[in-house]
């Protein structure tokens, strides 16, 4: 059993930055693939980023390629993500997710069994 906190989330100005953290309990993190997606109102849920277990290999949505990055750190159970010049679009719910590394594919959030109660970022113009 995996437990997730995000925390992190805010207001902030078009342009500006924040970096959400999402905590971990359970001896399994170091092995479990990290997710993060995006929700806004009346919208779609959203791939965000993916970061295996070790750090080695990261996915990106394309609305987010090139702004945000995905780190963890394993001795700390703690995955965060880094946004970088944040736009109104981004206003949203963010939450982790933690999985397995078996699966078809990084973005399904269906595949991660575990998620968080999620964080607001709002970005205003």
């Amino acid at each position: 059993q995996v437990q997730l906190v995000e925390s992190g989330g805010g207001l902030v100005q078009a342009g500006g930055s924040l970096r959400l953290s999402c905590a971990a309990s359970g001896r399994t993190f170091s092995t479990n693939t990290m997710g993060w997606f995006r929700q806004a109102p009346g919208k779609e849920r959203e791939f965000v980023a993916v970061i295996t277990s070790n750090g080695g290999y990261t996915e990106y949505g394309d609305s987010v390629k090139g702004r945000f990055t995905i780190f963890r750190d394993n001795t700390a159970n703690t995955v965060y993500l880094r946004m970088n010049s944040l736009k109104p679009e981004d206003t949203a719910i963010y939450y982790c997710a933690a999985r397995s590394p078996f699966g078809t594919s990084w973005r399904a959030g269906h595949e991660y069994e575990y998620w968080g109660q999620g964080t607001q970022v709002t970005v205003s113009t």
